[in-house]
């Protein structure tokens, strides 16, 4: 019997060594590329026009919205992809929405938004989660509040990670409305960045390529620490102390 536990706890701390692996990985060197085309995140947000940054979190919150039905209605019409192949789609969206600048580009960014979310979704199925099952749909736009690829701490918050995976009251509605600010400032760095003179294609390109990569490894490591909890029978936020354990070490 013992021989049985020293194997599955093996097996659990293999999967925490993955799932840290992809945490760690999750910045990197396309955020220095990021950082080289527009600047650190605080000058990128500065190059925005007025009127843009204070409508941002508005923007924002259309956007999930529309990213939400629009989410789920491709995944009934197109199957899941590799990862690849949504990193490569989004960058395409993303040098398409940056040819003409940030009018193009508030243009593309629900079909980015919505992108991102398919690709969050793609995630759990990889874990074996039901993307239609209302805790996962909330779930996967906590993802999106994670702190983003030019966050200081160069990775995501873990604390959304130890939230309860269940909400109460009218959830979708608190949700979006309580992630919206968040991640308006991940999405105004991504429109400041496309709006650089000359480089717009190629920084909207970039950007989401970054940010898809960023999302999809932050995505792994949620729904990888929600499997294993229920494999390994660990409580989560236990799982999340030890990955928090392995992040600082």
């Amino acid at each position: 019997m013992s021989d049985v536990v020293l194997i599955e706890k093996v097996d659990t701390e293999a999967e925490l060594d993955r799932l840290a692996r992809h945490y760690k990985s999750a910045g990197g060197a396309g955020v220095k590329l990021l950082n080289r085309l527009g600047g650190t995140a605080e000058s990128l947000l500065d190059q925005l026009p007025e009127p843009i940054r204070e409508g941002l979190t508005e923007a924002t919150e259309q956007a999930l919205w529309i990213a939400m039905r629009a989410a789920q209605g491709s995944r009934r019409a197109v199957a899941d992809q590799s990862p690849w192949v949504n990193t490569a789609v989004a960058t395409a969206m993303g040098a398409a929405g940056g040819i003409g600048g940030v009018t193009s580009a508030l243009v593309e960014l629900p079909a980015t938004t919505a992108m991102l979310l398919r690709s969050i979704q793609g995630a759990a199925v990889r874990e074996g989660f039901d993307p239609e099952e209302e805790n996962v749909k909330f779930d996967s736009i906590r993802v999106l509040s994670t702190a983003g690829p030019l966050s200081e701490d160069d990775g995501a918050d873990l604390g959304f990670l130890s939230a309860r995976l269940t909400l109460a009251g009218p959830t979708m509605q608190r949700m979006i409305a309580a992630i919206a600010p968040r991640l308006s400032v991940v999405l105004g760095q991504k429109l400041a960045a496309q709006s650089v003179p000359v480089l717009g294609a190629l920084a909207g390109g970039s950007t989401n390529f970054i940010y898809t990569r960023y999302y999809q490894q932050i995505a792994q490591v949620h729904f990888g620490l929600r499997r294993l909890a229920i494999d390994a029978d660990i409580p989560h936020d236990e799982l999340v102390r030890k990955l928090s354990h392995r992040m600082v070490n």
